[in-house]
């Protein structure tokens, strides 16, 4: 069930997914801090914030062709 449900997404799963894995990144920090009492150093927040800058631009970056993303899987 844990990795199945992005697969139901009407976008495309890896966007998805990269989604999901930035989500599970915070959430897990937050579950750290706020659950077990560990406060996140300087590179748990970086590495954070990297994370989610990377979702972002995975996620919601403009396309101009659809068909012409990543590695070209016709020839």
């Amino acid at each position: 069930m844990y990795g199945v449900v992005p697969t139901f997404q009407k976008a495309h799963f890896s966007r998805t997914y990269a989604a999901y894995g930035g989500i599970f990144i915070i959430m897990a920090i937050g579950w750290g801090y706020f659950f077990e009492g560990i406060v996140p150093d300087f590179y748990d927040i970086l590495g954070t914030i990297i994370a989610t800058i990377g979702v972002i631009i995975i996620f919601y970056y403009p396309r101009k062709e659809e068909g012409k993303i990543g590695i070209d899987s016709t020839s």
